[in-house]
């Protein structure tokens, strides 16, 4: 399993491209580290945490954040296997988070308490994947 933390630049160069007046889905695939790797000299980095409780860390940083900008969790399923897929992909936390637009994500991220507070989720992630969607409309079948 290839190690995908943050985004490349070219990456966001291309998130930032894109519309931003509109709701946007991002599905979260994460994978913890055993052991979370927080940098040297960070005051948890001797504590011995997990990457499950670095990233809840991260969650309780970041959470009120996200919420007071209308970021809202729309599904959050426990992975079981891969169907379609590198069999090396598992997955200790999937979700799909909306977003008013894109202008919130990025007020998110560039937010100075989140940027803190990221710190959490870079010491718990093992590897990752973030995939920005846009929504439209459902139905019965697949067409």
């Amino acid at each position: 399993m290839s190690r995908t933390i943050d985004p490349s630049r070219a990456q966001f160069d291309a998130f930032k491209a894109l519309e931003r007046g509109h709701p946007i889905e991002m599905l979260n695939l994460v994978r913890f580290n055993a052991k979370a790797a927080y940098p040297e000299g960070h005051p948890l980095a001797a504590a011995g945490l997990s990457g499950a409780e670095a990233y809840r860390n991260y969650g309780v940083e970041s959470g009120p954040i996200f919420a007071s900008l209308g970021g809202s969790i729309l599904w959050r399923g426990s992975y079981e296997t891969t169907l379609i897929g590198p069999a090396d992909e598992t997955w200790d936390e999937v979700f799909v988070a909306r977003y008013p637009d894109a202008h919130a994500f990025m007020a998110m991220v560039t937010d100075p308490a989140y940027q803190q507070a990221v710190v959490h989720r870079q010491a718990a992630v093992a590897t990752s994947r973030l995939i920005r969607t846009k929504p439209s409309d459902t139905g019965a079948t697949f067409a």
